[in-house]
């Protein structure tokens, strides 16, 4: 019983904001509209800082792999390091996205963030004290484990918060505009890197420690603006503020559900989830695949140096912005809501490019486009 007690009291802080007395009347408008946009940078600059620190370790490949330098790391054993990251992602995405869907908002993205950034800091500390060895192998793998895994926590929230506070007739727009954020920030982590190389001298510095200490900055920035639901601040739920209402809407819906109801009912069951998430396995093989190996193989193979790879690892992120802007207007215009056509159209455009990539670029410039 005392081990019950002590358990519920140290998970206290997780939970949802208690819902507040409605506001006067008079006041509802403008604080809703103020709260909105607030919120919504909020979750933006929150999750594009997951990103600065989340694939941060195939910008250090290139120094850890490089025979002629001090570490000459074996490329098989830091793609284990690599593909944990990946595999701890996908758990903790599954997992604490059931936890945050019954956790204050407001909470969960900066601890998660915070969690991410002292994990990354501390990325260099085993190639240092123990070079290339296996031991340096085993530590760099369970800290990009735990990157993965408090990485896994950016994302629920962020939809936790779209859903309370944007109803189903402009969720769409707001997503898409929100869902730039990765883009952002993983566009970061290139010229980060680079700047960091030429202000600290060390590719450490850039690659780890100055990434970690600038999410540690948005933890609090994201913590002061971010609010769990519109009735934690004395408003009324989206729905009724902007009169829409999905369909089958009830009083039920405002409901927290558990996590046994949530899995169940509406997750396990679900054919149409499985199907979209079979096919986005083999979005991200690509979007991965080229992410993580792309500084090395730029190195190695057409001999870039860590400036030249950083703008390019920033072309690829940043180009993502318009290009999901665009598909969701493609999707919604010109192919009257078949989204999947038009992401099968995209996915032949990506292996057209990339064949180019391989096969017939040849300068800095041409990699980046």
């Amino acid at each position: 019983m005392v081990f019950t007690i002590k358990s519920n009291n140290m998970w206290n802080f997780l939970k949802p904001a208690p819902h507040k007395d409605l506001l006067p009347e008079g006041k509802i408008d403008s604080t809703y509209k103020s709260l909105r946009w607030q919120v919504f940078v909020g979750i933006f600059i929150g999750y594009a800082g997951y990103y600065i620190v989340r694939k941060n370790f195939s910008m250090a490949m290139p120094f850890l792999t490089d025979p002629a330098g001090p570490y000459g790391f074996d490329k098989g054993s830091l793609s284990i390091v690599l593909s944990l990251n990946a595999v701890a992602y996908a758990l903790s995405k599954f997992l604490m996205g059931s936890v945050s869907d019954r956790s204050n908002a407001r909470v969960f993205l900066p601890l998660g963030l915070a969690l991410s950034a002292l994990s990354m800091m501390f990325m260099a500390v085993p190639i240092e004290l123990f070079g290339a060895s296996t031991t340096s192998i085993v530590i760099m793998a369970v800290l990009n484990f735990l990157v993965g895994w408090f990485n896994g926590m950016g994302w629920p929230p962020c939809g936790r918060v779209m859903t309370h506070w944007f109803s189903v007739k402009e969720r769409g727009t707001k997503m898409s505009i929100w869902n730039c954020a990765h883009n952002v920030g993983g566009a970061l982590i290139g010229p980060m890197a680079a700047g960091g190389l030429v202000w600290f001298g060390s590719w450490q510095a850039g690659t780890f420690w100055f990434p970690a200490v600038v999410a540690l900055i948005i933890v609090v920035i994201a913590y002061s603006l971010i609010r769990d639901t519109p009735q934690s601040c004395g408003l009324p739920p989206i729905e009724e503020y902007r009169n829409d209402y999905p369909k089958n809407y009830s009083a039920k819906s405002e409901v927290e559900l558990t996590a046994k109801e949530i899995f169940f009912k509406y997750v396990l069951n679900n054919k149409t989830l499985w199907f979209i998430a079979l096919a986005n396995a083999f979005i991200y093989l690509i979007r991965y695949g080229v992410l993580d190996w792309a500084p090395t193989y730029l190195k190695e193979v057409k001999g870039y140096d860590i400036t030249e790879i950083g703008w390019a690892y920033f072309a690829y992120e940043f180009a993502a912005i318009p290009g999901t802007i665009v598909c969701g207007w493609l999707s919604d215009k010109l192919f009257k809501g078949r989204r999947a056509l038009t992401t099968m159209i995209y996915m032949v455009l990506i292996a057209v490019s990339i064949f180019v990539y391989w096969q017939f670029s040849a300068t800095p410039l041409m990699d980046s486009i």
